[in-house]
């Protein structure tokens, strides 16, 4: 098949070898490059964009770790010297494209050899982003080749994703997909696109099919005090909401809260939410028969 070809690659923004917060048990997550949401409250911005080598990011570098490789006349690239860099993150704040020139291109061969590096301690693996289906090859490839070798097929391969993959995309990830973890950041179409600068549309079309494949590991709601329209004006949950998600079925959701961790530009004067309209919003949810509902573990 030719999504299962050992020299597919994606760009790669940082793999975290071990967590116990994106999915169930320990996995392995990979953090792909570029997301077509534009989330003004984005906690990990320069995931979003794709660096265009512009040097910017050279000047602000303590380390030298950055170089600019003019090439050929008329080519330039954007180096990075893993062994100086010391992870201070300055490139990422002066980059004007909210780009990451600490990427790295990764074949599906080089991440299997990491998951057999740290397979006897791993749950499974997940590929997350940016948004991981904007490398949409990559991710079915990667995911067939963990399910067709035999040292590797017991780990489970989950996606978290923005919902913005169209149903055809879905359907070639399904066969290898064990389950995916979608984020839904406002109710109203014009809500969802304050926050995302994107349509519902394709995000509750994803969640139904996922759900209809049992494979809507966790649904997570975002609340940004004073932006989401989860609850009406007497703070009961919005009734078209509940139906929504009760046709769904008995589905995880996992609320988060806002907060300025990361954010950049106006989202920065945004309030942070608090444990008492998270608690709120679970008081509904669970009334509304929906659920199990978690919350984030630590709130200040």
């Amino acid at each position: 098949m030719a999504d299962a070809l050992p020299t597919r690659s994606a760009l790669v923004s940082r793999v975290l070898p071990f967590s116990c917060v994106d999915g169930p048990g320990n996995r392995l997550v990979l953090f792909l490059q570029g997301c077509n949401f534009r989330c003004p409250g984005c906690h990990n911005p320069h995931t979003i964009g794709l660096c265009d080598d512009c040097g910017d990011c050279l000047a602000v570098c303590p380390s030298g770790a950055l170089s600019l490789d003019e090439g050929r006349p008329g080519e330039r690239k954007v180096r990075w010297q893993a062994a100086l860099c010391t992870d201070c993150d300055a490139c990422l704040d002066a980059c004007p494209r909210s780009a990451n020139p600490k990427t790295a291109t990764m074949t599906v061969v080089e991440v299997l050899a990491l998951l057999r590096r740290y397979g006897p301690l791993l749950s499974g693996i997940t590929v997350s982003g940016g948004e991981a289906t904007t490398q949409l090859p990559f991710v079915v490839a990667l995911f067939s080749a963990i399910k067709g070798s035999p040292d590797l097929a017991h780990l489970s391969c989950l996606l978290d994703s923005n919902g913005s993959l169209a149903e055809t995309g879905w359907q070639r990830l399904l066969p290898v997909l064990d389950g995916a973890m979608l984020d839904l950041k406002g109710w109203r179409d014009s809500v969802h696109h304050s926050l995302t600068g994107y349509g519902r549309e394709r995000v509750l079309a994803s969640l139904q099919l996922l759900a209809r494949h049992c494979k809507l590991t966790e649904l997570r709601l975002l609340h940004v005090p004073g932006k989401s329209d989860f609850l009406d004006e007497r703070g009961e949950l919005e009734a078209d909401l509940t139906a929504f998600l009760q046709q769904l079925g008995p589905v995880p959701i996992r609320l988060n809260g806002f907060r300025h961790h990361g954010v950049r530009g106006a989202a920065t004067q945004w309030p942070e939410a608090s444990q008492t309209e998270l608690e709120q919003l679970a008081s509904r949810l669970r009334a509304a028969g929906l659920g199990p509902i978690s919350l984030p573990a630590l709130m200040r």
